[in-house]
């Protein structure tokens, strides 16, 4: 009955040591030292949550710029890739129908080369980031669609520029810009699209 007893209290204390109290200190830590990043590095415009800075989300409309293609249509609970190997019919479909539908949808030629993160979903098919190249080569779609003017065009250029994340620490994974924020500031050069009534 005394073993019994012990293990009640040690599973008891464990319980409340592991379950409660740690979890507690952790997220009052978090809180406390990186409020944004503990409450999901959410982007709000004008009172209005529009998403998270760390999870991917769908943009079809022309006049803004289209994210990463995902294998699970953004959906954080479904998260992951879409487990097709290099050598699939149904991944070489896909590839060739997303590259067309860039191609047509940014009026490029035949010849242009699409940067393979517009063609290929990512792991976990929520990343928030496209290549600086994949973001050039929406300007002028964007334009066109959005009737920028000529200063306006160049203010959108340079807005993608400024975008521009760099590689951390300067050698570690590659430059890229968060599709959301990209969106959100390409609002402000002029218009009457918004993100929030999406």
């Amino acid at each position: 009955m005394k073993s019994f007893l012990r293990a009640f209290l040690l599973l008891g204390a464990l319980t409340l040591l592991t379950g409660l109290l740690y979890p507690a200190a952790i997220t009052a830590i978090a809180s406390l030292c990186f409020p944004a990043q503990s409450r999901g590095s959410l982007v709000y415009d004008k009172g209005h949550c529009i998403g998270s800075r760390l999870i991917g989300q769908s943009f079809t409309d022309s006049s803004y710029f289209w994210p990463r293609p995902s294998a699970t249509n953004y959906s954080a609970m479904p998260s992951g890739g879409s487990n097709l190997t290099p050598v699939s019919d149904s991944l070489r479909a896909l590839v060739g129908a997303r590259r067309a539908a860039f191609l047509a949808g940014n009026r490029l030629s035949a010849n242009d080369t699409v940067p393979n993160d517009m063609l290929f979903s990512s792991g976990s098919g929520l990343d928030p980031d496209i290549s600086p190249g994949a973001a050039r080569l929406q300007i002028g779609r964007i334009a066109g669609k959005r009737n920028l003017t000529d200063s306006q065009r160049t203010a959108l250029s340079v807005l993608v520029e400024h975008s521009i994340v760099p590689q951390q620490l300067g050698f570690l994974g590659c430059e890229r810009i968060n599709v959301l924020q990209l969106n959100k500031d390409l609002d402000r050069l002029g218009g009457d699209n918004h993100i929030r009534e999406k």
